[in-house]
């Protein structure tokens, strides 16, 4: 990962001490978190200020190596302000999304910057197609678009079927802000990347379906 950029360093530093900060102060944890009942009331804040608290530590540890391992890789191609762009925006778009999908669920909460952290995953599966991820429990190397559309495959699921105690619906929205903003900033991807491109879009567009059909 050679030297981090000082824009990756000030967003992982930022959320290991807000994620602190609720670890140990309970009211605080309470007054930024996403929770509908509070949008609602008018503290649209907690749609932004979620993103920088997590559950625990695990939570906390696997979203920032996963912005450690792909923000560089992102700011390479697009450079430092867009990178802030696409994390701004995926988590923006995540928590719209789980505004859009339980806003009549007012006591819904959710914490965690994983929207923004899946925008910037998808934004490098797309802007470098040939990387591979590796996962601790699989011994070889995974192609990223096969990664990327089946998180997402499994986060509709996840909708669905409302699997453990996870926002899929904020992680899908993130992953498409990602894709859509990337796409925006370099329009150029449609003709050197056309394929992964549409490749990318098809569980955007099974989802768009399901929900027409009010499957989800």
């Amino acid at each position: 990962m050679g030297n981090l950029s000082l824009f990756t360093v000030i967003i992982i530093a930022a959320n290991v001490l807000i994620s602190y900060k609720g670890f140990n102060d309970f009211s605080f944890f309470e007054r930024y978190k996403f929770n509908i009942g509070g949008i609602r009331r008018g503290e649209q804040f907690r749609m932004f200020s979620s993103g920088f608290l997590h559950a625990d530590t695990q939570h906390l540890l696997f979203n920032m190596l996963t912005l450690y391992f792909f923000a560089d890789r992102v700011i390479l191609f697009v450079q430092e302000v867009n990178f802030l762009i696409i994390y701004a925006g995926s988590l923006a778009l995540g928590s719209l999304v789980s505004l859009y999908f339980h806003k009549n669920e007012y006591y819904y909460s959710a914490v965690g910057a994983s929207g923004a952290v899946t925008g910037i995953l998808y934004a490098a599966i797309l802007l470098d197609p040939t990387m591979s991820i590796y996962l601790f429990f699989v011994p070889i190397p995974i192609p990223a678009y096969i990664f990327g559309i089946v998180y997402l495959l499994y986060s509709i699921y996840g909708m669905k079927k409302r699997v453990g105690n996870i926002g899929h619906d904020a992680h899908f929205g993130g992953a498409v802000g990602g894709y859509l903003i990337t796409l925006i900033l370099k329009p150029s991807l449609f003709e050197t990347n056309l394929l992964m491109v549409g490749l990318l879009a098809v569980p955007i567009i099974i989802l768009f379906i399901m929900h027409k059909a009010g499957k989800i």
